[in-house]
């Protein structure tokens, strides 16, 4: 059973899409150097609100990355969102359908 992190950020400067932007350059890297660590991406709620959803191998690791993004808004984006919520979840599947070429 793989394990995932759900938070929720309120934006209260710029836009989602130079959140996004941020975040993929950033919190991204910061993600892929942590043991466990399968996908991460971020997602627009409307009303300024959006959804950072990463995937982790273990419960441990999906633990060990709260401090770790928790760091990186502080140090990066914290002029620009507000954490509303963070929870931590066993994953029961993740499936989709495979690429075409």
């Amino acid at each position: 059973m793989k394990h995932v992190r759900i938070a929720t950020y309120e934006i209260k400067r710029g836009s989602f899409q130079e959140l996004a932007d941020v975040a993929q350059k950033g919190m991204l890297r910061k993600f892929q150097e942590q043991p466990g660590f399968i996908r991460y991406g971020l997602a627009d709620l409307g009303e300024k609100t959006c959804l950072s959803l990463s995937l982790w191998e273990t419960r441990k690791d999906a633990d060990s990355s709260v401090p770790v993004a928790a760091t990186w808004v502080r140090e990066n984006v914290a002029d620009r969102v507000e954490l509303r919520s963070t929870e931590i979840g066993d994953l029961a599947f993740y499936e989709g359908t495979p690429a075409r070429v």
